[in-house]
């Protein structure tokens, strides 16, 4: 096994990390431009579309916002016909939040375009770069479940 080195320290490889995770982020981000949507809605709807219905409460908490801003933003996707409120039979002040057809066909076309975007960077590297990527997403998965 290869000793640490300040270089592979994990606070440095953190650092490394999060700096290439922003800006290849940044880069692909640039697809969502063509859907008219906001950051704040699209990030909400994705939400919706990969995570399954849920209450603005639990929205608000996955996107990090107060309630009153998440039922502001869910106000606009349903204005736009991306997502749907339905009222909780047993509790009326509790209601469930759902992406619409249309929201979800908008979040998977809108992810098959950066990922067609990443590719089409990812086509001049070596299999055996392609490889290192490979697992370094799969690392990179197990990690983000602890955090």
């Amino acid at each position: 096994m290869a000793a640490r080195t300040s270089a592979n320290a994990p606070e440095a490889v953190a650092d490394a990390l999060h700096s290439a995770a922003i800006h290849l982020l940044r880069k692909v981000r640039k697809e969502d431009d063509r859907t008219g949507i906001t950051p704040s809605r699209l990030s909400a709807l994705s939400v919706l579309v990969f995570g399954g219905p849920m209450r603005v409460t639990d929205l608000a908490r996955a996107e990090h916002v107060k309630p009153p801003t998440m039922t502001r933003i869910v106000a606009a996707l349903e204005a736009d016909r991306l997502a749907t409120r339905t009222s909780n039979a047993a509790d009326g002040r509790s209601a469930r939040i759902e992406a619409t057809r249309r929201g979800a066909r908008l979040m998977h076309a809108g992810r098959k375009r950066r990922v067609v975007r990443l590719g089409e960077a990812l086509k001049g590297l070596s299999d055996q770069d392609l490889a290192v990527l490979v697992r370094a997403a799969e690392i990179i998965e197990t990690v983000s479940k602890t955090i």
